[in-house]
């Protein structure tokens, strides 16, 4: 699983069995269309999985994140990770105050 940074700011996640093909080919502008329209792109984020199956797990987990939460992924900020994955919104406060 590996994230990119767009020229615009953007991250793009996405997973492989070969991280130096991939980059190349998002660099050539043969990967995704988000990546091909925010040229040039730079690698800040990989980690390896297992298995295949694992790392795309791991990326679709990864995309549904906020940028926030990325960029702590990203700065290795556990501690701030663990708390941007703390649900804030009022049903979840309501739902687990009343015990």
């Amino acid at each position: 699983m590996y994230i990119l940074e767009c020229a615009d700011g953007s991250y793009y996640t996405g997973s492989t069995i070969n991280l130096e093909l991939r980059l190349l080919q998002h660099e050539n502008g043969e990967g995704a269309n988000h990546t091909k329209k925010r040229l040039p792109v730079s690698l800040v984020y990989y980690e390896t999985q297992q298995r295949i199956d694992q790392a795309f797990y791991r990326e679709k987990q990864v995309q549904g994140w906020t940028r926030l939460k990325k960029q702590a992924l990203i700065n290795d900020a556990l501690n701030e990770l663990n708390k941007l994955a703390i649900c804030t919104n009022a049903t979840h406060f309501s739902n687990n105050s009343v015990e």
